[in-house]
Protein backbone atom coordinates (compact mmCIF):
# COMPACT_ATOMS: atom_id res chain seq x y z
CA UNK A 1 0.00 0.00 0.00
CA UNK A 2 1.37 3.42 -0.91
CA UNK A 3 1.35 6.16 0.88
CA UNK A 4 0.49 9.86 -0.13
CA UNK A 5 3.27 12.38 0.38
CA UNK A 6 1.19 14.75 2.55
CA UNK A 7 0.06 11.96 4.61
CA UNK A 8 4.20 10.62 4.75
CA UNK A 9 4.64 14.39 5.52
CA UNK A 10 2.48 14.20 8.82
CA UNK A 11 3.69 11.15 9.95
CA UNK A 12 7.55 12.25 10.42
CA UNK A 13 6.61 15.25 11.32
CA UNK A 14 5.30 13.66 14.54
CA UNK A 15 7.49 11.29 15.43
CA UNK A 16 10.58 12.92 14.89
CA UNK A 17 10.37 14.25 18.39
CA UNK A 18 10.13 10.98 19.89
CA UNK A 19 13.13 9.03 18.31
CA UNK A 20 15.61 7.66 20.43
CA UNK A 21 19.63 8.99 20.09
CA UNK A 22 20.97 6.36 21.65
CA UNK A 23 19.99 4.35 18.45
CA UNK A 24 21.29 6.19 16.32
CA UNK A 25 25.37 6.23 17.45
CA UNK A 26 28.04 6.63 14.44
CA UNK A 27 28.88 3.01 12.55
CA UNK A 28 31.44 2.77 10.24
CA UNK A 29 29.97 1.13 7.34
CA UNK A 30 31.44 -2.74 7.11
CA UNK A 31 32.14 -4.66 4.27
CA UNK A 32 29.00 -5.76 2.71
CA UNK A 33 27.42 -2.47 3.18
CA UNK A 34 26.80 0.09 0.79
CA UNK A 35 27.20 3.61 0.65
CA UNK A 36 26.98 6.37 -2.29
CA UNK A 37 28.16 9.84 -3.55
CA UNK A 38 25.85 11.93 -1.04
CA UNK A 39 27.09 12.59 2.06
CA UNK A 40 24.27 13.24 3.59
CA UNK A 41 22.12 10.13 3.05
CA UNK A 42 25.85 8.10 3.65
CA UNK A 43 25.77 9.86 7.04
CA UNK A 44 21.89 8.91 7.54
CA UNK A 45 22.92 5.41 7.22
CA UNK A 46 26.05 5.45 9.59
CA UNK A 47 23.45 6.33 12.34
CA UNK A 48 20.75 3.97 11.54
CA UNK A 49 18.32 6.56 10.44
CA UNK A 50 18.23 4.92 6.97
CA UNK A 51 19.32 0.68 6.71
CA UNK A 52 22.57 0.53 7.75
CA UNK A 53 23.25 -1.57 4.90
CA UNK A 54 21.95 0.99 2.13
CA UNK A 55 19.79 -1.64 0.48
CA UNK A 56 16.05 -1.75 -0.20
CA UNK A 57 15.56 2.09 0.92
CA UNK A 58 12.27 3.75 -0.28
CA UNK A 59 11.34 7.33 -0.69
CA UNK A 60 9.54 7.31 2.83
CA UNK A 61 12.86 6.44 4.35
CA UNK A 62 14.60 8.94 2.94
CA UNK A 63 11.89 11.43 3.69
CA UNK A 64 11.79 10.10 7.77
CA UNK A 65 15.44 9.86 7.78
CA UNK A 66 15.56 13.45 6.86
CA UNK A 67 13.13 14.60 8.97
CA UNK A 68 14.79 12.73 12.02
CA UNK A 69 18.16 12.96 11.47
CA UNK A 70 18.84 16.77 10.60
CA UNK A 71 15.14 18.17 10.52
CA UNK A 72 14.59 18.69 6.53
CA UNK A 73 11.22 18.89 6.20
CA UNK A 74 10.19 16.17 3.39
CA UNK A 75 9.21 18.94 0.72
CA UNK A 76 13.18 19.71 0.39
CA UNK A 77 14.03 15.81 -0.47
CA UNK A 78 11.03 14.52 -1.79
CA UNK A 79 12.51 15.33 -5.68
CA UNK A 80 15.89 13.87 -5.05
CA UNK A 81 14.17 10.53 -3.76
CA UNK A 82 11.95 10.19 -6.52
CA UNK A 83 15.22 10.85 -8.54
CA UNK A 84 16.88 7.92 -6.65
CA UNK A 85 14.34 5.23 -8.30
CA UNK A 86 15.17 6.26 -11.73
CA UNK A 87 18.97 4.36 -10.79
CA UNK A 88 17.22 0.92 -10.59
CA UNK A 89 15.39 -1.35 -11.79
CA UNK A 90 13.76 -2.11 -8.66
CA UNK A 91 9.93 -0.95 -8.94
CA UNK A 92 9.74 0.95 -5.30
CA UNK A 93 13.17 0.84 -3.82
CA UNK A 94 16.82 1.58 -4.22
CA UNK A 95 20.34 1.61 -3.01
CA UNK A 96 22.90 4.19 -1.95
CA UNK A 97 25.21 2.36 -4.15
CA UNK A 98 22.51 3.09 -7.10
CA UNK A 99 22.43 6.96 -7.37
CA UNK A 100 26.64 6.78 -8.18
CA UNK A 101 24.65 6.54 -12.00
CA UNK A 102 25.78 9.23 -13.78
CA UNK A 103 23.39 12.36 -13.97
CA UNK A 104 20.96 11.67 -11.85
CA UNK A 105 21.83 12.50 -7.85
CA UNK A 106 25.32 11.93 -8.55
CA UNK A 107 26.68 15.09 -10.99
CA UNK A 108 29.91 16.62 -11.93
CA UNK A 109 31.65 19.01 -9.87
CA UNK A 110 30.88 17.60 -6.75
CA UNK A 111 31.99 19.42 -3.48
CA UNK A 112 33.51 15.94 -2.60
CA UNK A 113 33.73 13.46 -5.16
CA UNK A 114 35.11 13.26 -9.05
CA UNK A 115 33.65 13.79 -12.20
CA UNK A 116 32.31 10.87 -13.60
CA UNK A 117 34.68 10.33 -16.02
CA UNK A 118 37.93 10.46 -13.70
CA UNK A 119 36.76 7.45 -12.35
CA UNK A 120 35.52 6.70 -8.69
CA UNK A 121 32.51 8.69 -8.75
CA UNK A 122 31.21 8.07 -5.09
CA UNK A 123 33.84 7.85 -3.15
CA UNK A 124 35.46 11.05 -0.73
CA UNK A 125 38.10 13.03 -2.21
CA UNK A 126 40.01 14.30 0.94
CA UNK A 127 41.13 17.34 -0.42
CA UNK A 128 37.54 18.79 -1.55
CA UNK A 129 35.95 19.24 2.08
CA UNK A 130 38.46 21.58 3.11
CA UNK A 131 37.91 24.04 0.41
CA UNK A 132 34.49 24.04 0.98
CA UNK A 133 34.58 24.49 4.41
CA UNK A 134 37.42 26.81 4.13
CA UNK A 135 34.64 29.62 2.16
CA UNK A 136 32.71 31.93 3.36
CA UNK A 137 30.27 31.11 0.90
CA UNK A 138 31.00 27.20 -0.30
CA UNK A 139 28.12 27.24 -2.94
CA UNK A 140 30.81 28.95 -5.02
CA UNK A 141 33.27 26.75 -4.26
CA UNK A 142 34.97 25.43 -7.34
CA UNK A 143 36.55 22.30 -6.96
CA UNK A 144 40.08 21.13 -7.16
CA UNK A 145 41.23 22.19 -11.52
CA UNK A 146 41.23 19.38 -13.61
CA UNK A 147 40.50 19.47 -17.44
CA UNK A 148 37.03 17.11 -17.10
CA UNK A 149 36.26 19.36 -13.67
CA UNK A 150 36.66 22.43 -16.24
CA UNK A 151 34.85 21.76 -18.66
CA UNK A 152 31.86 20.57 -17.04
CA UNK A 153 31.30 22.65 -14.78
CA UNK A 154 28.23 24.31 -16.05
CA UNK A 155 25.53 26.47 -14.86
CA UNK A 156 23.14 23.17 -13.74
CA UNK A 157 26.21 21.68 -11.55
CA UNK A 158 26.66 25.39 -10.30
CA UNK A 159 22.61 25.41 -9.58
CA UNK A 160 23.06 21.98 -7.66
CA UNK A 161 26.09 22.79 -5.96
CA UNK A 162 24.73 25.62 -4.52
CA UNK A 163 21.46 24.30 -3.31
CA UNK A 164 23.13 21.29 -2.17
CA UNK A 165 25.56 23.80 -0.13
CA UNK A 166 22.47 25.75 1.59
CA UNK A 167 21.37 22.65 2.68
CA UNK A 168 24.25 21.07 4.23
CA UNK A 169 25.27 24.55 5.39
CA UNK A 170 21.75 24.68 7.15
CA UNK A 171 21.79 21.34 8.76
CA UNK A 172 25.70 21.63 10.30
CA UNK A 173 24.25 25.24 11.50
CA UNK A 174 20.83 26.70 12.72
CA UNK A 175 20.33 29.76 10.74
CA UNK A 176 16.90 30.13 11.89
CA UNK A 177 18.49 30.85 15.52
CA UNK A 178 21.32 32.49 14.17
CA UNK A 179 24.08 29.81 14.32
CA UNK A 180 26.62 29.57 11.49
CA UNK A 181 27.79 26.24 10.26
CA UNK A 182 31.19 25.68 12.50
CA UNK A 183 34.04 24.48 9.81
CA UNK A 184 34.82 21.94 12.04
CA UNK A 185 31.28 20.19 11.89
CA UNK A 186 31.45 20.77 8.23
CA UNK A 187 34.51 19.19 7.89
CA UNK A 188 33.53 16.08 9.81
CA UNK A 189 30.24 15.84 7.78
CA UNK A 190 32.18 15.23 4.98
CA UNK A 191 35.31 13.32 5.71
CA UNK A 192 33.55 11.13 7.82
CA UNK A 193 30.08 11.32 7.21
CA UNK A 194 29.12 11.54 10.86
CA UNK A 195 27.29 13.88 12.87
CA UNK A 196 29.24 16.02 14.72
CA UNK A 197 27.55 15.55 18.10
CA UNK A 198 30.51 14.48 20.39
CA UNK A 199 31.51 18.39 19.35
CA UNK A 200 29.10 19.99 20.41
CA UNK A 201 26.71 19.69 16.82
CA UNK A 202 22.65 19.18 17.82
CA UNK A 203 20.17 18.89 15.78
CA UNK A 204 18.46 22.04 14.12
CA UNK A 205 15.62 23.65 15.84
CA UNK A 206 13.71 24.98 13.13
CA UNK A 207 13.18 22.87 10.19
CA UNK A 208 14.99 23.39 6.66
CA UNK A 209 12.43 24.08 4.03
CA UNK A 210 12.37 25.42 0.53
Amino acid sequence: MRLSFAFVAVLVSRAHASFDWNLHEWKAPGPSDLRGPCPGLNTLANHGFLPRDDKNITINMVLKAGKEGFNVDPDVLILAAKVGLLTTNALDSFTLDDIKLHGTIEHDASLSRSDYNLGDNASTISTRPPQAKSRKNASLMIPSPTPVSSRLNTDKEFFVRTRESALYLSVMGDPAMGSVAPKKFVDIFFREERMPIEEGWTRPTTATTI
